[in-house]
């Protein structure tokens, strides 16, 4: 017996082939890249702080609000947008990349998502003109076990009074906006957990020490300080109790940012890498005429290249509807083994030279770091992998 079997075929782009608007957005911003952030990296690494002038650029080139609707005065782009632009300015500087991630991944992702008309209409237009935003979950014993939160608040009528510190809060030092999660009844456990827009000026908010870090350092990485700070219930983001649910889900996009960032560190220290191999000269040939350079070199772009594609496959998938969460924490914890094995690399094929300030490899190897710790160590992506796939 025989069947007969109609297969409907359907064209689906290669991951790594932009659209024309997307190629467009993608040199716009590794123009500004190259031509404003790369003459400005190693300044700002030293004092750890990011160039003022930059932050206004950025809101002009909408790369503060990628994805924000235009009606709410964004660009209007898609997070894959957003996700072009962390990995282009990471290509450069990490700091810069981590810098508009924040704003565009956790805070205009969860304003988007969770804030109801009013605060959306008072937030939204900000975040996009020059309001540069935070998110403050980790605490001193709350980082990965975000059910130890011990910041409170307590209800008094009108507003609600928050106490307790956070920590590792980036962009810190630049915003005037952080989603904040304080647990409004500790008997409820992370059901309690509650998250608050608050203002810089709001009574009882101090910003309080700046971390000196070993990579990233020209981000802001600083404690908050909340000492019967006074937020209003208006300012409540999402439903009562509803904290570790806006946590743990804008967390999950937030992971494929990060990946960018890695993807752009490991990028841009593996051009660096084979620019030097080919100028540096031994034995009366460049040192990128050995195979055991060429292979190192063939082997790590390999890698690149895989991260790149899981990255953008994640975004791809959040863009559409689909579910991510296994492939947004795969992404995050292969790019970020990738961007620290290839700037290692990249120290080693510099010599005496990479271990040196002179040039940019040892500080690529600094910031690759970072990326196996924030937002989610590697061990609690893994833990997120193996429950997705044995469940």
């Amino acid at each position: 017996m025989s069947r007969n079997i109609s297969l409907q075929t359907t064209s689906h782009g290669p991951l790594t082939v932009l659209s024309e608007e997307e190629q467009l957005f993608r040199d716009s911003c590794r123009s500004f890249a190259e031509d404003r952030i790369k003459p400005l990296v190693r300044r700002m690494d030293e004092e750890g702080k990011i160039e003022a002038s930059l932050i206004p650029e950025l809101f002009e080139l909408g790369l503060m609000s990628i994805h924000v609707p235009e009606t709410d005065g964004g660009s209007g782009g898609s997070f894959f947008m957003s996700v072009l632009a962390v990995e282009e300015l990471s290509r450069v500087d990490a700091s810069a990349g981590v810098f508009i991630d924040v704003q565009n991944t956790l805070v205009n992702n969860a304003i988007m998502r969770w804030a109801d008309y009013d605060q959306k209409r008072s937030y939204l237009p900000r975040l996009s003109k020059d309001l540069v935003g935070a998110y403050a979950l980790s605490e001193a014993c709350s980082g990965s076990d975000a059910f130890a939160l011990a910041c409170r608040a307590v209800d008094h009528g009108h507003h609600y009074r928050l106490n307790g510190r956070k920590l590792w809060v980036t962009n810190a030092v630049e915003a005037g906006v952080f989603i904040v999660f304080a647990n409004v009844n500790p008997a409820d456990g992370y059901k309690g957990i509650t998250a608050f827009l608050v203002e810089r000026g709001f009574p009882g908010f101090t910003v309080g020490k700046k971390e000196d870090k070993l990579g990233i350092r020209a981000s802001s990485t600083c404690e908050l300080i909340l000492e019967d700070c006074i937020v209003p219930k208006t300012n409540v983001l999402g439903e009562i109790g509803k904290g570790y649910k806006i946590a743990i889900e804008t967390l999950n996009e937030g992971r494929i940012g990060i990946g960018a960032q890695m993807v752009g560190i490991a990028q841009g220290s593996w051009e660096c890498g084979a620019a030097y191999a080919k100028e540096r000269k031994a034995f009366g040939k460049s040192i990128a005429e050995f195979q055991g350079i060429q292979f190192q070199l063939a082997e790590s772009a390999t890698q690149i290249e895989a991260a790149r594609l899981m990255v953008y496959n994640a975004a791809r998938l959040k863009d559409s509807g689909e579910a991510f969460l296994k492939e947004a924490a795969m992404a995050k914890y292969f790019s970020s083994q990738v961007a620290e094995s290839v700037t290692s690399l990249v120290v080693e094929i510099f010599g005496g030279y990479g271990y040196t300030k002179d040039y940019p490899a040892e500080k690529y190897f600094r910031d690759s770091k970072i990326g196996k710790i924030y937002e989610g160590t590697s061990n609690m992506q893994l833990q997120t992998i193996a429950k997705t796939i044995l469940r």
